[in-house]
């Protein structure tokens, strides 16, 4: 028997590992492709397969719609017998469905499993996966998981992607890793990647949700790709510190809208590459750039190789909030695709959250900055020139631009 599915779980077919974990977003055939792989599996020879979830209150809430329109699609009927609450082969194969949530004594009675289907995985407790781990134990027996995640301390995300245990077959897939992605769900896709990026990074790139109240940037941005064209140009450039990255950073400003389409980031360059480093931006040396002042030597040695506009940034008691309230004066904040590290940053910059309450401050957290103090450095002088207004305890700006 043949099938089709992305070239990248093909690593599933002749794995031998015993776990095996498929994460990723929507749209990217995994749920698709084990289902399939499963009734391969039970036609080739005789199989016990159990397909369950954390909450399956009625079969209509578990894979059995899945894997029987892919028998009907697929013309496996010959083998193949759909009742309304299992599926049987002729070989004897079996595909039962259970739900774990306080289903315990069914489960642990549920003897000599071949292969065991956990399908939206990220729901599943700690305690149902101690009940199902040892009860799935026959020879060369497999469990395999399949889910997007949701919160980093998910059990399964964390005991099977974030462990990397030997044992596991681990495989990341998006939509842009599966060739028969649905056209239907991309107008979908494309609209929640320019409307909403927290919706777009977890449904659609398998990544977990981040409490968006926290996100200094939240809803102020988005990526697209567009045309790289300005009369002026603004660059601002922030110096590594051991691990930290040195950036350069390119932005430019139309109908009150930051649009942002060049970075330069590296770590551990030595101040000697940096000038070329800064050189791989379009003419990052025939504008004036902003940098951080806290290294004149650093600035006095990259003006003298290719930057003579260079000039250090004007820091001050509140230059960091004041620069952070600029920035999200903008209209809307336009990232381009290949600034990978600015996206980045802009999906974590945060401000602090007390563990203890949940309550969100407006203390910045001192992490995943440094793309966006080169982006404050950058627009100092519009910054300077805009005029600042005092609203009660908040600065405001006029952006006319």
């Amino acid at each position: 028997m043949t099938f089709e599915i992305p070239a990248k779980l093909l690593p599933i077919i002749d794995s031998e590992k015993r776990y095996i974990n498929l994460h990723g977003g929507r749209g990217s055939g995994k749920s698709w492709s084990v289902a399939h792989f499963l009734l391969i599996k039970g036609m080739e020879s005789k199989k016990r397969i159990l397909c369950t979830r954390e909450v399956q209150n009625s079969i209509r809430d578990s894979v059995h719609k899945l894997l029987s329109d892919l028998i009907d699609n697929n013309g496996y009927g010959f083998h193949y017998s759909i009742q309304r609450d299992a599926i049987l082969g002729r070989n004897g194969s079996e595909l039962i469905f259970k739900g774990l949530h306080r289903n315990t004594n069914d489960i642990k009675s549920t003897e000599g499993i071949d292969y065991c289907w956990v399908e939206e995985a990220q729901s599943v407790s700690r305690a149902s996966l101690e009940v199902l781990v040892p009860t799935v134990r026959k020879d060369s027996s497999k469990l395999l998981y399949t889910y997007n995640p949701t919160n980093e301390d998910d059990p399964v995300h964390v005991d099977y992607t974030l462990l990397k245990r030997p044992d596991c077959l681990n495989i990341e897939i998006n939509y842009m890793d599966n060739p028969f992605f649905p056209e239907v769900l991309r107008s979908e896709m494309e609209w929640d990647k320019t409307h909403d990026m927290d919706k777009y990074y977890h449904v659609w790139m398998g990544q977990t949700v981040k409490h968006s109240e926290a996100q200094v940037f939240y809803g102020k941005w988005t990526i697209e790709a567009f045309e790289s064209k300005a009369s002026m140009y603004y660059f601002g450039a922030d110096w590594g510190f051991s691990t930290d990255p040195a950036v350069l950073v390119r932005c430019f400003v139309r109908d009150r809208k930051l649009y942002i389409d060049h970075e330069a980031y590296g770590v551990g360059v030595d101040i000697d590459k940096l000038p070329e480093m800064f050189m791989s931006i379009p003419e990052s040396t025939k504008y004036p750039s902003i940098a951080d002042s806290s290294r004149p030597d650093t600035i006095s040695y990259v003006k003298k190789n290719g930057f003579p506009l260079m000039k250090p940034s004007k820091k001050g008691p509140g230059s960091i909030k004041d620069g952070v309230a600029f920035l999200r004066s903008f209209e809307k904040i336009i990232i381009h695709p290949r600034c990978k590290h600015t996206i980045y940053e802009f999906r974590f910059y945060s401000y602090f959250t007390d563990r203890l309450t949940g309550a969100i401050t407006t203390k910045l957290v001192d992490k995943h900055n440094h793309i966006i103090d080169s982006l404050r450095y950058a627009i100092e002088p519009i910054r300077h020139s805009a005029g600042a207004l005092k609203v009660g305890k908040t600065t405001a700006y006029n952006l006319g631009l």
